[in-house]
């Protein structure tokens, strides 16, 4: 009787986990700067579930531009204070839109 081996391919981990939070993220950004989309409160509600993800795992520029979207968009004091947090965390992890933005609300 012949025994066929297991490949390779069937045993080893996956190694591109993290192309769904790139795509994510890329799809967000999309949609915050198409000029006719960026206005749309409910494209900004999709951009902002698909940061969401991605910015709690540590995503930079997620973190980044999800804490733009709520200190912009967001109108109560909670909301505010996790926008900061995020671009805080951004800030330190050496994003310059990050940087500028806290800059922008701290003055």
């Amino acid at each position: 009787m012949k025994f066929r081996s297991v490949s390779d391919s069937v045993t080893s981990n996956p190694t591109s986990v993290t192309a769904p939070k790139r795509f994510s993220v890329r799809v967000a950004e999309w949609l915050l700067d198409a000029p006719r989309l960026s206005d749309s409160p409910s494209a900004k509600h999709l951009a902002g579930r698909l940061l969401k993800q991605p910015a709690r795992e540590g995503v930079v520029a997620a973190q980044s531009r999800l804490g733009q979207l709520i200190c912009r968009e967001c109108g109560n004091a909670r909301d505010r204070r996790i926008g900061q947090e995020l671009l805080r965390q951004a800030a330190r992890a050496g994003d310059r839109r990050a940087q500028q933005e806290l800059g922008l609300i701290e003055d």
